[in-house]
Formats: C-alpha cells, structure tokens, sequence
C-alpha cells in the first residue's frame, strides 16, 4: 500500500510540474505591457512605458484581496465574449492595479484595437482609458500578493528613491505577472510614476 501510495504521490507531482512549465511556457506569448529599461539601481530600477489603452473597473475599497477578483472577474467576462459582439479578446500581461483610495483594475487593450474597433461591453462599469507614456521605478516581489505585501513594498520603494534623490508623483500601481494557478516563478512589482525631471543627469 505504502508503495502504491508512492507511485500516486510522484504522479501527482509529476502532472503538476508538468501542468506548472506549462502555464509559464504559454505565459511567455502573452502580449505585455511594452518598455524600456532606464538604469537599474540597487534594488530597483527605472523605466519608460509606451502609451497603450487599457480597459479598466473601478472598485470600492483598497484591499487587494477583497476586490482583486471581483475586478478580474469583470475584466475576464469582457474578454472572453462579455460584449456586444460575444467577441473573444486576447488576455494581455500584466494585470494593473491603480492604487488609490479606491482600487482601479485594468487590462491591456491588446495593440491591433483601438476604440473604434473594440466591441462595447454588457457591463456598464467597464469603461476605457488611453494610458500616456510615463516614466516610473519599480520594486519587484515574488510569492502571493497581499494588501500587506503590497504596502511593505511601496514604502520600501519610497525609501529606495529618497536615498537616490529621485522625486515621484504619489501615482502607484500594482503589477501582477501570473494567473492564480501558477505556482512557480511568481512575479509582481509596485510601480510609481516619477516627476518628469526627477531623473535629469542620474540616467546618463
């Protein structure tokens, strides 16, 4: 029996990791969110994002956990046939969380769409935005993502750029790499939007 036992639990790893590679083998095709580095810091490091549109819900409260899958949920009904034309729209990656006094989650609108050719959603409270370029620092983190993670690390980031003399607009966002399912190589980062001379002569 022991060994019977054995022989179902290696399997059951072995499917796993199996299923874990994967995951992250399809995550790679993702469409993600473009841009360029700027100079990495110790510990963190800078960068310029493209302009993109970006679908997005706003949601009552600031607690990641509470809300984060109510606004996938949301997002994910638009893209998997939600709207007018029961049209199925590509996932992109990250997924972007605003973190404000309320929380606003947002999708990447993949890049052949625009807003004339985007299908309108049944869910009134999807609405879009049009996403300028910006430059931000970034602090990124492994694990599970949590409202306590998530502050620990924006005020971690907020050290960084004080020791470097870099000067910010308050504008955080969360970014998260994976779907729920995935286990290995977890990625997420905090993101601040930076003052548009707060990196003159540092990034030279």
């Amino acid at each position: 029996i022991m060994k019977l036992l054995g022989i179902i639990i290696l399997a059951i790893l072995i499917i796993f990791f199996i299923f874990q590679l994967y995951s992250i083998n399809s995550n790679k095709s993702i469409e993600k969110y473009p841009y360029s580095l700027i100079k990495k810091y110790n510990g963190f490091e800078t960068r310029i994002y493209e302009s993109r549109l970006f679908s997005m819900v706003k949601l009552p409260g600031d607690k990641y956990e509470n809300i984060s899958g109510q606004g996938f949920s949301a997002l994910a009904g638009y893209i998997f046939g939600g709207n007018e034309k029961k049209q199925r729209i590509s996932m992109t990656s990250p997924v972007t969380m605003a973190l404000e006094d309320s929380i606003t989650m947002m999708f990447m609108v993949p890049e052949k769409y625009n807003r004339e050719n985007l299908p309108h959603p049944n869910n009134s409270d999807i609405k879009f935005i049009q996403e300028p370029e910006k430059k931000v620092a970034v602090i990124r983190f492994g694990g599970w993502a949590n409202s306590e993670k998530i502050e620990a690390h924006k005020a971690a980031l907020l050290q960084l750029l004080e020791k470097e003399n870099i000067t910010h607009s308050g504008n955080f966002y969360f970014l998260g790499y994976n779907p729920p399912h995935e286990v290995l190589s977890r990625r997420n980062e905090i993101i601040v939007e930076l003052e548009t001379n707060s990196l003159k002569d540092k990034d030279k």
